[in-house]
């Protein structure tokens, strides 16, 4: 039965907390299922209850559907803009009670922070690939970020350490990245501004006299 090195759980609580910017639920369900099945006897008893498991599967499922619809990300990124560096603070306070090795405060602080910054790089890609009139980018990109949480979660349970120099490299990529792409979104939200002004004005103009 495989452990995480208590020198400290700092590597595992970053790793997680930049999963969960980008598809916090996955993290939960990865989590709970690596624990429940003797991986690692470091996952907390709180995300291996099968009503969390539950939970974290359909709205995983959910995330998924919507995850993939253009312009429905975008929408799904709104909502969860606080979901997620939540649910990254609510990690790492976890792990860190479980270990020992951190205090929960920092370890929430860690988590929730490192989940923002990851959250804030996906929901601004997303932005930037809506504006491509093609709708397969957003499948592509859905896909290859689920596949991405899953394996770097899966490598951190055996090297957490190598897992968050990863994860570290992700965020500051598409940190620079998402600065290259900041005036592609500001044209992308000026017209759907637009568009919602025209919308508005139209919903006010008043229909021919019967």
């Amino acid at each position: 039965m495989a452990t995480i090195p208590c020198v400290s759980v700092l590597p595992l609580v970053f790793t997680s907390g930049w999963a969960s910017g980008i598809n916090a639920y996955a993290v939960v369900l990865l989590l709970g299922l690596f624990g429940r099945a003797g991986v690692s006897d470091d996952v907390p008893q709180t995300l291996q209850r099968p009503e969390v498991l539950i939970a974290a599967g359909v709205l995983f499922l959910c995330e998924a559907v919507a995850d993939k619809i253009p312009y429905v990300d975008s929408v799904w990124d709104t909502a969860h803009t606080v979901v997620r560096p939540l649910a990254g603070a609510w990690i790492g306070a976890l792990l860190a009670g479980q270990s020992g090795s951190l205090s929960d405060v920092a370890a929430g602080l860690l988590g929730g922070s490192t989940a923002l910054a990851s959250h804030g790089v996906k929901a601004g890609t997303r932005m930037a690939v809506n504006t491509s009139p093609e709708p397969f980018s957003n499948f592509v990109l859905s896909t290859a970020e689920d596949l991405g949480v899953a394996g770097i979660v899966s490598f951190a349970m055996f090297h957490p350490e190598a897992a968050a120099v990863i994860a570290a490299v992700l965020l500051a990529a598409g940190l620079v990245v998402l600065v290259f792409l900041v005036s592609r979104i500001r044209r992308f939200l000026r017209r759907r501004a637009q568009r919602r002004e025209e919308r508005r004005l139209a919903s006010r103009v008043p229909g021919p006299p019967g």
